[in-house]
C-alpha cells in the first residue's frame, strides 16, 4: 500500500479520503474540510496500477467490483472529489513525468483515419438504439442541451439547443446546410420543419443513418432531407451553411488542418458555418485513458488555442464565439437519472459490468464539466468578415421568431 498512500497523501488536499485495504486496514487522508468519502479495495494489485494509471485503474477497478464505497459513499461522492482534487494530482511528481511520456504519444491516441474512424464510431455509436433510447431524450439528441432557465425538462433544454443553432446559421430559403455528425437526425429535420431548406445529413454510424432515414420519411421531409453513411471528408459539393454537433471531438488534434480546410473548400464565400463542440480551458492535454479505451476510442475535446491555431492557417474568421459552461453538467445529469431508472433494462441488454461502465462514464462526465475544466463552445466561421451580421442581437431576435414559429408549424413540445 506504500506506493498509493504517498501519492494519496499528496493527492487530497479538499476533503477527506479513507480507504480500506485488501487485509480491512482503513488508511485516512485528509485535507481541508469537505466531502468524505470511504472506499474499499479489494485487489492488492490495485495499489500499483492506482500510481502508474490512475484513472484508468480507477475505471477499470469499479467495473470489475474490486473498488467499491462503503458507510453512504458513492461513486458519484468519489468521483467528486477526485475532480476537485485534480490539480494536486497532476502535479505530483510521477504523474508529471508519466504525462510527458504520454503526450509523446498523442498522435497515435488520436488518429482518425478513414476506415479507422468509422471503427471509432461504431465503437460508441452502434451499441444499439434501444440503448441510447433509455437514458436521451425524447428525440434522441446526444449532445450538450442548452439550459435557459431553471427546471427546463430535458426535452425543453434540447429544444433550446437546436433553435439557438438554428438562429447562429441565419437561414434562409433555398439553402443548402450540411450537418456533419448528424446524428439520429433531430437537428436536420429540425431545421428543414422551420425553414425551406436541403439538408444533408452525415454520419458514419450504421445505427444512426438508418433510424435518422425512417424519421425523415415519417416527418415527411424525405425529400429535403437526406442522411448519408459517408465520412465528411468525402463530400464535395458546396453548402451554403455547415452545422456540426458533438463530432470534432472525434477529429483528433492531428486531423485539424484537414477538418478546417475542407470546411474551407466546402463554402462560398458568403458561407457560414457553426461548430458545436467539447472543450477546455487548460492548456493542450490528453483524453482520459480509460474514456479512450472504453468509450470514445480516439476522441479528444481540444484546448481553444489548439483550435484557434489551425482556424488561422486556414483562413477562416471567427465570426462568433459563445460558451456553454455548466449546461452539459446539468445534460449529464439529466442522462445518468434517466440511465439509474432504466439499469436493470441496461443489465438484460448488456451485463453488470457494462452498467458500470456506463453509470462510471455518465458521472465522470459531469464532473468534468462541474468542476473539472471542460466545457462547450460554440464557433461562427466564415471566409469573409461579415458573411454573419455584425451586432449580436439577431441572434436572440431569431431565436424568438423561431419560439413563434413552432407554435405554428407544430413543432412545440
Amino acid at each position: 500500500m506504500f506506493p498509493l498512500s504517498h501519492m494519496m497523501k499528496s493527492f487530497i488536499r479538499n476533503g477527506r479520503l479513507t480507504v480500506i485495504d485488501a487485509d480491512g486496514k482503513r488508511h485516512v487522508f485528509s485535507g481541508t474540510s469537505g466531502l468524505e468519502v470511504t472506499m474499499r479495495l479489494t485487489d492488492p494489485k490495485l495499489y500499483k496500477s492506482l500510481v502508474f494509471n490512475p484513472e484508468l485503474a480507477a475505471g477499470e477497478a469499479y467495473m470489475d467490483g474490486t473498488m467499491r464505497f462503503e458507510e453512504g459513499s458513492t461513486l458519484q461522492d468519489f468521483l467528486t472529489l477526485f475532480s476537485v482534487n485534480r490539480l494536486s494530482l497532476g502535479s505530483y511528481p510521477l504523474q508529471k513525468v508519466l504525462r510527458a511520456i504520454k503526450m509523446r504519444f498523442r498522435k497515435r491516441q488520436q488518429s482518425n483515419r478513414k476506415g479507422q474512424a468509422q471503427q471509432n464510431v461504431a465503437h460508441h455509436y452502434d451499441l444499439g438504439n434501444e440503448f441510447y433510447k433509455l437514458f436521451l431524450d425524447d428525440n434522441m439528441l446526444y449532445s450538450c442541451a442548452y439550459f435557459r432557465e431553471e427546471g427546463e425538462t430535458l426535452e425543453q433544454a434540447q429544444r433550446n439547443k437546436l433553435r439557438l443553432l438554428a438562429a447562429k446559421l441565419g437561414l434562409k430559403p433555398g439553402m443548402k446546410v450540411l450537418d456533419i455528425g448528424c446524428g439520429w437526425g433531430d437537428l436536420a429535420l429540425y431545421l428543414a420543419a422551420l425553414e425551406d431548406v436541403q439538408v444533408l445529413g452525415v454520419t458514419l454510424s450504421k445505427e444512426q443513418q438508418a433510424l435518422a432515414s425512417q424519421r425523415a420519411q415519417k416527418a415527411g421531409l424525405a425529400d429535403r432531407v437526406k442522411f448519408e453513411l459517408r465520412d465528411y471528408r468525402d463530400v464535395s459539393e458546396k453548402f451554403d451553411r455547415i452545422v456540426s454537433v458533438g463530432m470534432f471531438e472525434h477529429v483528433g488534434v492531428h486531423h485539424y488542418d484537414e477538418f478546417f480546410a475542407k470546411i474551407n473548400t466546402l463554402m462560398p464565400d458568403e458561407g457560414v458555418m457553426v461548430l458545436h463542440s467539447i472543450g477546455h480551458m487548460s492548456p493542450p492535454g490528453m483524453a482520459s485513458p480509460w474514456l479512450r479505451k472504453y468509450i470514445f476510442p480516439g476522441a479528444y475535446s481540444p484546448a481553444l488555442s489548439e483550435v484557434f491555431e489551425v482556424v488561422e492557417q486556414n483562413s477562416l474568421w471567427v465570426t462568433d464565439l459563445e460558451f456553454l459552461r455548466v449546461h452539459y453538467a446539468t445534460t449529464l445529469a439529466h442522462w445518468n437519472n434517466r440511465f439509474q431508472a432504466n439499469r436493470d433494462k441496461v443489465i438484460e441488454l448488456y451485463d453488470e459490468r457494462f452498467a458500470r461502465m456506463w453509470e462510471f462514464y455518465l458521472i465522470s462526465a459531469e464532473m468534468m464539466f462541474r468542476t473539472g475544466s471542460q466545457m462547450v463552445f460554440h464557433m461562427q466561421l466564415s471566409r469573409k468578415r461579415d458573411a454573419a451580421p455584425i451586432v449580436r442581437d439577431y441572434i436572440t431576435d431569431r431565436q424568438r421568431d423561431y419560439i413563434e414559429r413552432e407554435k405554428r408549424l407544430d413543432l412545440s413540445l
